[in-house]
Parts: structure tokens; sequence; C-alpha cells
């Protein structure tokens, strides 16, 4: 199939122009000739209504670009189908991810599915692995997969409890699945072991099996198949047996220990989200069989001082860095950056267990009490860290930098390195700040302070591109040693972070810029622009404080203006709040849109290949086509790219929710012991349903049900975020500080709930206008009025 052509779910493609005609009329995919009331005429902008049909059943062609070339429309009318869109957009009936549009809501074109059930006619049913549950239940998608399929052996064929990357389709069937999708790739068979929670059946031997995804099924156990589980117990049970009537019944596999257990907390996660946690055998067996790295294609820069700067409990070392003036009279006041990551690509080739296991993975996941690594400790906590004092493989970008901060040329390097010292952020900090110690004193003047002259000169360049600079400090969980909560704090953010975060940055711009230099297919890290419907709700929220965003083509330092007005002022963490809301979530891609946040052009992920496998790909991108010698990707590899920025984009969410996932259970279990006691929280979500309040001591947010607030009838202002008395005028909005009780914690959900103790307070001006609207009938929002006879 060529580029050109759009993909569909057939495979037998038509081959001359008209059949290829007749197939798109017969498949309903593109526009027909319609009757007076719906009509569209080819080459004239069609109505609002034949557009958004188009994008719903076409989620692989909502383009504007390929809108346009499906309606045949040109110049005038492309400038009008542009304005259309905007509209729609504007009204919240489509949203802009990337380059395409889909209704919201909507499944992207590739999608991560977990096949959980069958229909009445047993065709499998797929669930997007990962999914907002704010839009409702998470849409099902028909797997088809044809007899011709299944004997040919070309498409993959999926089982019951398969994970699947799979091409979507809308469907035209409306009674059933909105969707039907193709399978590209099996990622991961049918899932052996359920986690779930053990209780005893009173009376009798064996219990059932309570499952911690509430999309596994409830199971029953004999009590010779517990293996020592107690009642309470966190367990990992497969099944052994299904009756055809009743629950399953299930053998416990290993027992994880007690649920109240804060240690078994990160498993619940694990298990929920469907991470690999386990490596097979093979992958195992190829990292302990891995031999270091010779000499051949390398550079040897042992005696270069480069050192590593990492959190002080850091395991694995991937970056180096170092710094001196450039000597050449074409550039005075000049730095040399030189930037060592670890070569990851020599260890891991195509297609070998590692590898298959690593994109199974995606990324490490980090929980505050355990990390599941990307790759085997063989590998990424020796072979290929950065230890001090020990000959190891890198790739190396030597980076020069103007007086002025800009970038005059880079180069890159496989190298053989001798990492000169391993020093922590505070360490490093506190020996700029005049406390060396015996490690760091040394290393001052000839190391260290060229460094940080080195990022000063940076920072110039930084402070011009003017990227978004959120202040959104980042928690921590502190654990005693039984794994139990000991506290939640925020880590200074020092200098030394900031300079390590800069060079990462232009390393990462450097690979991006030398891999398009070479016309060779990459992975991007990508971050699209707030979508219009975002910026015009972050607009309308900015009005209620006295405050204003500009129209027109916005660019970070346009939010920057904002973030700047609200400084240490009563509104600061409330409008980051809102600013970060009304931001695009950063994904993996082979088509380039540049990176909005960071205000670049040109951005891939270069700097972390031991924890995240874009940046593998873009090492071996850099091997094969810069010719550094082994391990440089494949044909096969540059094919896939597509599928691959897919997968791993959704592996990184996944990890996401499952890190938050752990930390809300943790604080949930923390304060279980503590019901009844008064905190004070900041409003940090307004809904329809009630108000998300959250304890900026401990990073827990808690929910207080809109029942609750009082006698009152609370209208919901999605524009103001507020809630406010339909009588007394008197309500709650998003960033205010209050006062609450917590009424419940429920450790396994993850989930607090509080009282409101705090009176509300008279609304701005714009909420009360808002409020005389909803009594004229207008503006109301649907649900919020409790039945008749029960008005609070």
């Amino acid at each position: 199939m060529s580029k050109q052509e759009p993909e569909t779910e057939n495979d037998a493609a038509p081959k001359n122009r008209r059949e290829r005609r007749a197939a798109k009329a017969a498949s309903g995919t593109a526009p027909q000739r319609r009757s007076p009331g719906n009509t569209i005429i080819h080459g004239e902008v069609p109505s609002r209504e034949v557009l958004l049909e188009f994008i719903s059943d076409n989620p692989d062609r909502a383009s504007k670009r390929e809108i346009a070339k499906a309606f045949g429309l040109k110049g005038e009318e492309r400038i009008k189908l542009k304005d259309a869109l905007r509209d729609l957009e504007d009204n919240g009936l489509v949203q802009k991810s990337r380059k395409s549009l889909a209704r919201p809501g909507a499944l992207p074109p590739v999608t991560v599915l977990d096949i959980t059930t069958r229909d009445k006619d047993g065709e499998l049913i797929g669930r997007p692995t990962e999914w907002n549950e704010e839009l409702g239940a998470a849409p099902a998608v028909l797997i088809r997969q044809s007899s011709a399929d299944r004997k040919s052996g070309k498409t993959p064929v999926g089982g019951m409890g398969d994970r699947v990357l799979a091409k979507i389709f809308a469907s035209k069937d409306r009674a059933g699945p909105a969707y039907h999708g193709r399978i590209i790739k099996i990622i991961d068979k049918t899932r052996l072991s359920v986690l779930g929670v053990y209780k005893e059946r009173v009376g009798s031997e064996g219990g059932r099996i309570l499952p911690v995804d509430r999309r596994d099924d409830e199971m029953t156990i004999d009590s010779i198949d517990l293996n020592g589980a107690k009642d309470g117990d966190l367990v990992e049970v497969e099944t052994i047996r299904a009756a055809r009537l009743g629950l399953k019944r299930a053998k416990v596999l290993t027992v994880v220990g007690s649920v109240a257990s804060e240690k078994a907390i990160s498993m619940i996660a694990i298990h929920a989200h469907g991470i690999p946690h386990v490596f097979p055998q093979a992958v195992m067996t190829e990292a302990e069989e891995a031999k270091p790295a010779s000499m051949s294609h390398r550079e040897d820069w042992r005696d270069v001082p480069l050192v590593t700067i990492d959190p002080a409990d850091a395991k694995d070392h991937d970056d180096a860095v170092y710094a001196e003036p450039d000597p050449s009279p074409d550039n005075p006041g000049g730095v040399i950056v030189t930037v060592a990551i670890a070569d990851v690509s020599y260890y891991i080739r195509p297609k070998s267990a590692l590898d298959r296991e690593a994109l199974k993975r995606g990324n490490s996941v980090y929980f505050p009490d355990r990390v599941v690594p990307m790759l085997p400790e063989r590998i990424s906590n020796d072979l290929c860290s950065l230890r001090e004092g020990v000959d190891r493989p890198a790739l190396a970008v030597r980076m020069t930098f103007s007086r002025e901060g800009r970038k005059a040329g880079h180069t890159f390097h496989r190298i053989m390195m001798k990492s000169a010292a391993k020093l922590s952020y505070q360490q490093a900090q506190a020996a700029i700040d005049g406390k060396p110690d015996d490690q760091t004193g040394p290393l001052l003047e000839p190391i260290l302070k060229p460094l940080w002259d080195a990022y000063a000169t940076m920072k110039r360049g930084r402070d011009r591109r003017q990227p978004l600079e959120l202040d959104m400090p980042e928690r921590k969980i502190v654990l005693r040693s039984d794994g139990t909560v000991d506290r939640v704090i925020v880590p200074e953010r020092l200098d030394a972070h900031k300079l390590i975060e800069e060079m990462m940055i232009q390393a990462n711009v450097s690979a991006a810029e030398t891999l398009e230099k070479k016309r060779q297919p990459l992975i991007y890290r990508i971050h699209d622009t707030p979508s219009m419907s975002k910026q015009e709700a972050l607009r309308e929220f900015l009005g209620t404080i006295g405050m204003s965003l500009s129209r027109g083509n916005l660019r970070a330092n346009s939010f920057n203006g904002i973030l700047a007005q609200a400084l240490d002022t009563q509104h600061q963490q409330m409008v980051n709040e809102m600013v970060l809301r009304s931001q695009s979530q950063a994904i993996y891609a082979q088509e380039n849109i540049g990176h909005f946040g960071l205000n670049l052009l040109k951005y891939a992920h270069f700097t972390s290949p031991i924890r995240r496998y874009a940046d593998l790909i873009v090492h071996r991108a850099l091997v094969g086509s810069l010719g550094l010698g082994e391990g440089g990707i494949t044909p096969e590899e540059e094919a896939s790219l597509d599928d691959i920025a897919a997968e791993i984009s959704t592996f990184e969410r996944r990890a996401m929710a499952a890190e938050r996932d752990t930390v809300n259970r943790l604080i949930a279990h923390h304060l279980a012991g503590r019901i009844g006691e008064e905190f004070e929280g900041r409003i940090g979500g307004v809904t329809k349903s009630g108000l998300f309040v959250s304890l900026p001591q401990f990073g827990a947010d808690g929910f207080i049900p809109i029942s609750t607030l009082g006698r009152d009838y609370f209208i919901y202002d999605e524009a103001h975020q507020a809630l406010s008395g339909e009588k007394t005028g008197l309500g709650y909005q998003l960033g205010d500080s209050v006062e609450v009780r917590l009424v419940e914690a429920l450790p396994i959900a993850g989930a607090l709930r509080f009282e409101m103790l705090s009176e509300g307070r008279e609304m701005p001006t714009a909420v009360r206008s808002f409020h005389k609207s909803n009594r004229r009938g207008k503006g109301k929002v649907p649900g919020t009025r409790p039945p008749r006879g029960k008005r609070r």
C-alpha cells in the first residue's frame, strides 16, 4: 500500500482507480451525494452534521488535509473548512489530537485493547487498556478476525485475556459496539494470574477471591488450594477450572501479604494496570550472558572527567556531563558541553528476547516502595550503568554554545568512558554553595564550576526561548523501613536539577536535528498546542479573577505572562493548575509537530535509554545513520515506528496511572486511622457531582458529594469552576482554602471522602450573573437539581 493511500480494514485493496472509488462508495467511507435536505456537493464545504459524521466514521482520515481531500476542497474552500473545523472545536464537538480531529471521548486510530469478553455470536470484544472514566464507561470494540486471517497467519489471532494493539474503525452497525478493530500485534498473551483479596467463607472451609481489577470475575477457592493464605490476604491466583454454571475455581500462586500492608499496595497497581513485572527466563538468560562492550567502533574518552549527578538513592546512572570553555577564537565566551548516555543499543538488539520484553514494558515504572524496570538489573544497574571509575560504553554528544546561549553546532560519538565521580544533586549544589565535602572539594574548580558556568550560558538561551514555566511542585512519599508512610515532602528544586535538565533537553534536540539531517525515520517527543475549546475554557476562568488570555496564535510565553501575573497572589496555585489542565498531553509520534511546552521545533528522547524504549529507538537510529557500528535500527523497525510510538505512548500513560493510583492508595491507607480528624485543604476540582479537595500536606485528594454541602440548591458553573447556592449566592470555587473533616478512607480504592466544615463564600459578580441566567431557565446543568421534595 502506498504512503498516500489511507489504510482501510480491507486487506485485498482494489487495484485501479475505478475499483477503489467503487469500493469507497460501497464501504461508506467516501462522501456521497445526498438528498437536498442533507446535501453534499463535491468541492463545497459540507454542513456541520456531515463533517461530524465523517470524523466519527473515519478516525484514521480525520486530519484537515484528509478531510479537504475527501470532499475535493481547494483554495478558498480549504480556508472555509479550517474555519468550520475551528468552530466545531470551539464548541467542544471535536477535539484535536496531534494533527487529527476526533469526537470527544473517541478512540484514536491505533489503540491498545484488553480482550475481555465475547458477544452473543462468540466474537471477541475488547476495551481500551487506559480510559478516562470521567467520560463514562469505556467503549467496546468488536475484534474482526476472518477465517482467512486465521488460516493465512498474516494477521495476529487474539484470544480472551490478550492485550493487543489494534487498528480502530467506527462501526456502521448502530445496534452493536461503537467500534470494530483489526489486531495489528499481540502485546501480551492471556494473563495467567489475577490479583485479589481472599475472604474466608463463614462456617465452612475455603472462601472467595475478590479481584482487585473490577474487570475480573469473582472466584471461589477450596481450602486445599489456599497455599497458606489467610483471611484478608492479597493473593495472586490462577483459574484451575471453570464450571459450566457458577463461579470459576481458583488456586493461590503467591501470597503477597495482608491487604492492610502498605507493601502490597504497589502490587495492586501493577496487576490492575497489567504492568509486566516478572522477566521471562529467556530474558534473564540473555542478560546474564551479556559481555562487556569492546572498543570496536569506539573513541577512547576515558580521560574526559565526565561526572554523574543523580538523586541520592539512584541505582542506575544513564547520563554523565562535562563542560569547558570553548578555546576557539571564533566563539569568544562560548562553552562546550558534553553529555554522555549509556550505550544500551549495544546490548539490546532488535528481535532479541531483551528487546521484545523492553517494548512490552515501554518504560520503567516508579513506585514509592519499588521500581518495575524496563530492563533486568544485569543491564540497567551493571553493564549500562555509568559507574564511577569503571569503563562503560556510551553515546556522547558534544555541543558548542555561544556566549548568548545559542547552540552553534554539535557532533555525536560512540565512546568508551570512565565516570570521574558519582554525585547527588544535593552534594553538587552544596559544593557550589560553598560547602564542599571530601569528594567534591577536589572537583570544584576543574569540573563543577565549569558546569555551572556553562549552565549560566545555556540559561540565556532558555530564557530567550521562553518554554512554559509552570510552578507545580512534585511531592514525594517517604516510607519507613517497614514500608509504612512516614511523611510527604516537597523536595527543594535546586540549580543542580535545572542544570542537568537543560543539558538533557539540548542533547535531545541535537539527536532530533541530526536524524532529520540524515533523513532517518525516528520517534519524536511531541506536544501539541492547547485545543481551542481548552483555551476558551481557560479564558473564561481567568475572566472571573480579572485576568485575560490573548487570542490568536498562542505560544508558551503567552501562558507565562498569565503565570507571572498570578505570582505571589492568592490565585497562584489555582492559575497554575488551570494552565496545566489546558495543555495537551505529550506523546511519541513518527510525525513531528514540535514541542509546544518546551517551545522547540525538533525534539526526541535520547537521554534515558535504560528506562524508556523511545530513547533506545533513537539510539539505534543514530548508530545506524552515522555508521557507528553494531546495534543500528533495522528496516523492519523503521516500518513499525508508528505502531511502536502508539504502544509506548499508551504504556507511558499506563505507568503514570499506576503510579498515581499507588500514591492515592498509600495516602488513603495512611489516613485510614484518622477518621473524624479535621484538615486544612484547597478545592482542586469542581464537578456537577461535588468538590475535590486536596490536602497539601499529604498530596492527596478527597471528594465531597454535592448532596452533603448544605440545604441550598447548588448550581454548577463550569466556566467559573464554581458551585454556588441558588438562594444564598454563597458557594465554593476552584482554589478556595477550606476546612474539611475526613469521614471515610478506602485504601484499596485509594479514595477519601470529606465533610465540608467551611461556610461558602460570596461568589464573584460573574458567577452571580450566571445564577440569574439559571433562574430564567438558561444554562442549567442537567443532573444538579435534586428530586422534587428533596431539594437541599
